[in-house]
């Protein structure tokens, strides 16, 4: 009964797009950022796999070494990139890439955890929390009684 509550559910109201698991910048991610970013994550498993005080205490300055490599490697290679990018948008290709940079923003800005916004019996959008709850207590009580045939 749940899978058949969701597959209507879903042909009437429609989905959320999912986004992908891609770790977020990673666009200026380079070979060496990526390598050194594993070593440090082989030296925090050593070092919380340690177990005797002075095997600790060595592993824990490793991995301090390890972090602030890190961070300047990632920071000098996010730099490079930017300053790249910002170059490219200053000639003719680059409109392209600032409408796609909007597009981008917009869309890291979506909260896909919550329903912000559903369709109507109608097909018009409802944003506010009390319309979106109102639909789903409408459909489902419809569902529910065998009157679902009647929504679009």
């Amino acid at each position: 009964m749940a899978d058949c509550i969701r597959k209507s559910t879903k042909d009437i109201l429609g989905a959320s797009r999912r986004g992908s698991n891609r770790i977020k910048g990673a666009w200026w991610w380079k070979k060496g950022v990526k390598e050194k970013v594993k070593e440090k994550k082989d030296t925090f498993t050593t070092f919380m796999n340690s177990r005797m005080d002075e095997e600790l205490e060595f592993n824990r300055g490793r991995y301090k070494a390890a972090k602030k490599v890190i961070k300047k490697a990632v920071a000098v290679a996010k730099s490079g990139a930017y300053d790249r990018l910002y170059r490219k948008l200053e000639t003719k290709e680059g409109k392209k890439e600032v409408f796609k940079l909007a597009r981008a923003k917009e869309r890291s800005t979506r909260d896909l955890g919550v329903v912000r916004c559903i369709k109507d019996e109608n097909g018009w959008v409802l944003s506010r929390d009390e319309e979106i709850k109102g639909r789903w207590q409408r459909y489902l009580f419809r569902l529910l009684h065998g009157e679902a045939s009647e929504d679009p």
